[in-house]
């Protein structure tokens, strides 16, 4: 954590600017800004079990398509059921 103290006499503005300087030396905005929006990585399990529960619910859907049976209603029933 950055901590800049107020010295005698200083003006606001001249510690919000040290402050300021401080922090950018630091590379604290900089590590941020890359991890943003970096999304967390899954575990080989979850990965997994994802893509099974896509398979399965595809396969269902194709099912559905060739009976004509196919429609909003029947997508919602699938994803319960799974």
């Amino acid at each position: 954590m950055i901590q800049v103290k107020r010295k005698e006499k200083e003006t606001a503005e001249s510690l919000i600017r040290r402050f300021s300087r401080r922090v950018q030396q630091s590379g604290v905005l900089k590590q941020v800004r890359k991890l943003r929006f970096r999304a967390e990585e899954k575990s080989r399990d979850k990965r997994r079990s994802e893509a099974l529960y896509k398979v399965k619910i595809r396969k269902e859907i194709t099912r559905l398509k060739k009976l004509g049976k196919f429609d909003d209603e029947a997508l919602r029933d699938i994803k319960k059921r799974i």
